[in-house]
């Protein structure tokens, strides 16, 4: 299955524009509480200006380019660990993704209600990081009492889980996220069946207003300092506007970036960070005129990547001709890369390296 990045965040912190901005899916958008019931599936797809060469050098007719799963889930109010608001539907969505984008309100709108009087991220993101934090706990307790009998007994394995999650209880009551957590990888696969929210890798989605593009205010400025303190990713934009300019051609979209000072669109970055925050890279094929790249998790093998494309060709593999992107480009084609010796031959067992252009040959 896809790798997918829900989307999460308090009522009205515009979680579905940024879904649209980022996907073009045309989700519902207005300006009250649970516009968003149940959750908006989409595809954005990610700028990677070295396909575009690989592409230009392979004189491919047509580029496909990687992407990202997103999940727009509904917003989240305090008190969603008991049920309040749409906190069950929210809470169960979020188990389903394998990473979560968090939206924080930095805009002002007469017209779009806040879930309090003033904007206040950290507060906001306080409120969220706590509902997760509380949903988790609930569920490590109800974990504790099914094994406690076993774990009093002589089940060895029963009792290493009650004390991983004795544990990470406590950082939990410490208001420490399961993701800060000093877990192993031992401990981190006992805990992999019980989808803790606060496990998954998270970004930080600070959506500004208009006028706060190319200011650091203090809204922006909370939100990178919350997410500097949690080590976890961050990026800012304005969902608004970028939704706007997804709807533009292709040859007014640099007049309107120069025209509010925009360098990058918010998805290039969002993209590059939501690839680190997965653990991806990416590798190119060239094949029958198409240049496609593929996003795979950062330690898979040869094989596992031939997967990606069929598993006609991950049972058949034979081997994989291998060369970076960059001398791929000098090149232009894998015959003249061989004639050259550039190309490498590896076995199925070849780690995959972030683009490298791969020719699979199978049976």
């Amino acid at each position: 299955m896809a790798l997918q990045v829900g989307i999460i965040g308090l009522p009205n912190a515009g979680k579905s524009t940024i879904f649209n901005a980022l996907t073009r899916a045309g989700a519902a958008v207005a300006g009250y509480p649970f516009t968003t019931v149940d959750p908006n599936h989409g595809v954005a797809l990610v700028p990677d200006p070295r396909l575009e060469a690989v592409s230009r050098a392979a004189g491919c007719e047509k580029t496909v380019p990687a992407d990202l799963r997103l999940v727009d889930i509904a917003g989240l109010v305090e008190g969603a660990h008991r049920g309040e608001g749409l906190g069950n539907q929210f809470l169960a969505h979020i188990r389903e993704v394998d990473a979560v984008a968090h939206a924080v309100r930095c805009f002002s709108s007469p017209d779009v209600a806040h879930v309090r009087a003033e904007l206040d991220p950290r507060t906001d993101i306080d409120v969220v990081n706590a509902e997760l934090m509380l949903a988790d706990l609930a569920t490590v307790e109800r974990r504790k009492e099914r094994i406690a009998k076993a774990a009093r007994s002589r089940d060895r394995e029963k009792a290493r889980e009650m004390e991983v999650l004795s544990r990470v209880e406590e950082g939990l009551n410490r208001e420490v996220p399961v993701r800060r957590q000093e877990l192993g990888a031992e401990d981190e696969e006992l805990l992999s069946g019980l989808f803790l929210l606060t496990a998954k890798p998270v970004i930080y989605v600070a959506n500004l207003g208009e006028e706060q593009l190319g200011a650091d205010g203090a809204l922006l400025e909370a939100v990178r300092e919350k997410a500097e303190e949690e080590k976890a990713e961050w990026v800012a934009f304005c969902a608004k506007l970028e939704a706007e300019i997804e709807e533009l051609d292709p040859d007014e979209v640099r007049e309107f970036l120069e025209a509010y000072g925009i360098e990058r669109l918010g998805l290039e970055e969002f993209a590059k960070r939501c690839y680190a925050l997965l653990g991806l890279v990416t590798f190119f094929t060239t094949e029958s005129g198409e240049c496609r790249a593929w996003p795979l998790r950062e330690g898979s093998t040869a094989v596992q990547a031939a997967g990606k494309i069929h598993t006609d060709m991950e049972r058949g593999f034979i081997r994989a001709e291998v060369i970076g992107w960059e001398e791929f480009t000098s090149y232009g084609s894998f015959h003249a890369a061989r004639e050259k010796g550039a190309v490498r031959i590896e076995g199925r067992d070849y780690l995959v390296r972030d683009g490298d252009v791969i020719l699979f040959r199978f049976s």
